[in-house]
């Protein structure tokens, strides 16, 4: 059996860990490698993508109205007059190409639902995938925040009371939010280097390895879900959010790897902690909550102490398009944090803004994020692309007006049934139904997948088994390849498995390969113990 030496990797981040079991994989020819260690989707909506490609048609023939009389192809900007009837007549004389229905019933929508100008929604909309002005806004478009809203509202918010109102920056997906807000909140002292800052683990590797950047220096406080208790977090682990000295919470929910949104419980003994604690910061990574069954947000509970992350990467299979947002309350702790500043220190913040507004001290936290992300000077040029914001916006109408939410129940089946065919493949049940388990990934727990056979089996394979010494035997002899729990703060060694990026068959032979491998530790066990343990 080979037992290759793999502990001078394990300082590696998973995903950079990732490419050395690539190589592997991939070293045998005539092999299918797996590689269900990325969570990129194979599935993707086309709806609103078909509506994206006829727009940019009609905004072509918008845009050539002008300047017609010059024969080198050159266009000027829409017009906003007459648009909405010209466009009804685009619609009318190509109604049988696919994505002009979806544009006609979205402009609809717009119109009669959400309230707005059904000409002004067009003239952004064209404007916008033209992208021949300036983001302006920069944070966002102005319709197209009020649409990005209504998603929000219906997909993080739900039926949960909120009388609220809240402002969105959208960004280039859930990566860039990432990085301005770590940035944004160091620069306007929200956190400062060795403050605490509690991670609830498993979590996105890079939440653990951000703050510990010498940039940042921050302490980090794990808040452990217990995985024997369906991946919640304990109440004994979230009390020491208590402590005054943690400033900030990050988590990510659904959470990731394990997939399992926090429980309703959780979310209401987290807003009894924040009445306690209000001035405790709240940071919530909610990308897989829209694959969750009636998904609430901690956003939601708490608006006033939490910066909402979203990215449509995951969802709209559209990870190439970077589209993400950051939401905040109006009414918000981190403004009120920063107002509260040393007279020093918040007269050094209102001279790095005055380039930008003659009033800094009132500058809201999320306006400036948005002018930190261009190191305030280039403020002027900030903002998400607009055809970027034009996509985004045709995504969230695509799930605003499927009332019957045929989408996603296409998507939680589709990944659903891949679970159970991993499991089939492993010849075991995948387990009882848990309303909050998302199943975007599944996390296969060396001790769990183990704990049938026996506690000294279970007990003698985490003693022999080396860092990574799993992962790497089933990439170079079965070409699978799959992330360690390890670096997503997992307390035991396991691999994180997408089931969002293979077909339905290859998650069966992941499951057969992992069984196999698993069966020849057990056999190993049995040499040394005399067959104490039985397979299950």
């Amino acid at each position: 059996m080979n037992t290759r030496d793999t502990s001078h990797l394990a300082s590696l981040s998973p995903f950079e860990l990732k490419d050395e079991l690539i190589k592997l994989a991939g070293s045998v020819s005539n092999r299918l490698m797996l590689n269900a260690g990325r969570g990129n989707p194979n599935f993707l909506a086309t709806t609103p993508r078909h509506g994206f490609w006829q727009l940019g048609l009609f905004a072509m023939v918008e845009s050539e109205r002008s300047f017609s009389y010059l024969a080198e192809g050159v266009g000027g900007f829409p017009r906003r007059a007459g648009i909405e009837e010209r466009f009804d007549l685009f619609a009318r004389s190509h109604s049988d190409v696919p994505g002009v229905k979806f544009l006609a019933n979205a402009v609809s929508f717009v119109r009669d639902q959400l309230g707005l100008d059904g000409g002004d929604f067009l003239y952004e909309m064209c404007a916008g995938i033209l992208a021949c002005s300036y983001p302006v806004p920069d944070r966002m478009l102005k319709l197209s925040e009020e649409i990005v809203k209504q998603y929000i509202r219906k997909e993080m918010i739900g039926c949960h009371p909120f009388g609220g109102d809240f402002d969105l920056y959208a960004v280039e997906g859930g990566t860039a939010a990432m990085t301005y807000l770590f940035n944004s909140m160091k620069i306007n002292h929200l956190l400062r280097a060795g403050d605490v800052i509690a991670l609830g683990k498993p979590i996105f590797t890079p939440y653990i390895e951000i703050p510990e950047l010498s940039e940042f220096g921050l302490t980090e406080l794990a808040i452990d879900a217990d995985g024997a208790n369906g991946w919640q977090y304990p109440e004994k682990e979230l009390d020491k959010l208590r402590d005054p000295k943690v400033k900030a919470f990050f988590l990510v929910n659904p959470s990731n790897p394990p997939s399992v949104k926090v429980c309703d419980k959780s979310l209401e003994y987290l807003a009894s902690i924040v009445k306690d604690r209000p001035d405790l910061i709240l940071l919530t990574d909610d990308v897989y909550g829209t694959f969750a069954d009636n998904f609430v947000s901690l956003f939601a509970l708490c608006p006033r102490n939490t910066l909402l992350v979203y990215s449509y990467s995951k969802y709209f299979g559209a990870t190439g398009w970077r589209l993400g947002v950051i939401a905040a309350d109006k009414s918000n702790v981190f403004d009120e944090k920063i107002a509260q500043l040393p007279q020093e220190e918040r007269d050094s913040l209102n001279r790095r803004y005055a380039s930008i507004t003659t009033e800094p001290e009132k500058l809201p936290f999320i306006d400036r994020i948005v002018a930190d992300s261009r190191t305030v000077a280039l403020n002027h040029t900030a903002g998400l692309s607009t055809p970027q914001q034009v996509q985004m916006v045709l995504f969230s109408l695509f799930s605003l007006m499927d009332t019957a939410e045929n989408y996603k129940n296409a998507m939680k089946r589709l990944i659903r049934g891949r679970k159970a065919a991993l499991y089939r493949g492993m010849g075991a049940a995948p387990g009882e139904v848990d309303e909050n388990v998302v199943d975007y990934y599944t996390l296969l727990d060396v001790e769990h997948m183990s704990r049938e056979v026996g506690p000294d089996f279970v007990k003698w394979l985490l003693a022999s088994i080396k860092p990574h010494e799993m992962l790497f035997r089933l990439a170079e002899e079965t070409g699978v390849v799959l992330l360690p729990g390890k670096g997503f703060g997992t307390q035991h060694p396991s691999g994180r498995v997408s089931l969002a990026n293979l077909n339905e068959q290859d998650y069966v032979k992941i499951g057969q390969c992992v069984r196999r491998l698993r069966d020849e530790y057990l056999e190993r066990y049995r040499q040394q113990h005399g067959g104490a343990a039985e397979s299950s």
